[in-house]
């Protein structure tokens, strides 16, 4: 395979404007944007993730895997009328879900983000995770967008919060447990 990008700037963005995959043009501010960027940052907080864990890390392989995915899902967006994101996907997302919850205690209060560096990492990934799902809606109001992508995205959120609760607990870090005004 050949080189895929010979040249890194093209000029054409320079009037605010950026080409989609089916070659048309939008702004740069559009909500598909908005989406594609936002996933792109996810994906950038989970390669932060990853650069902090340690080689012998099991969640390396599905953290790894969802980076894939991501891109894929980054792809369909910028695609309109394009699907790669596909129901098994999800499917996988949730097995992955429970079977990381199933070896953590039951959660009965809510959590602050943090416990450990890498599960406040992980925290982050899942807070523009949601962002990324906020903007994705927004975007679906408009234009079509699939319903196996926006589901994906809405699972990941929750794969991320078991995950970083795992990772708190791994790195010898606690859950830090939110106290409400009302309860102390």
């Amino acid at each position: 395979m050949g080189n895929r990008l010979t040249k890194l700037y093209t000029k054409t963005g320079d009037d605010g404007t950026t080409g989609l995959g089916d070659g048309s043009r939008t702004t740069k501010d559009s909500s598909r944007i908005e989406a594609v960027g936002t996933i792109d940052e996810l994906n950038s907080w989970i390669g932060l993730l990853l650069a902090e864990l340690p080689e012998d890390e099991p969640l390396i392989e599905p953290l790894t895997e969802i980076q894939h995915r991501l891109f894929d899902l980054g792809g369909e967006l910028a695609v309109p009328g394009f699907q790669l994101i596909q129901s098994q996907m999800v499917s996988d997302l949730e097995v992955l879900c429970d079977q990381l919850n199933e070896e953590l205690p039951p959660l009965k209060e809510f959590i602050l983000p943090g416990g450990s560096t890498s599960a406040g990492l992980c925290h982050m990934a899942r807070a523009v995770a949601r962002r990324a799902e906020r903007v994705i809606v927004t975007l679906s109001k408009d234009e079509s967008i699939g319903d196996d992508l926006k589901r994906y995205i809405n699972r990941l959120s929750d794969v991320l919060f078991v995950m970083a609760r795992r990772l708190a607990r791994r790195d010898g870090g606690h859950e830090v447990f939110w106290k409400s005004k009302r309860t102390q």
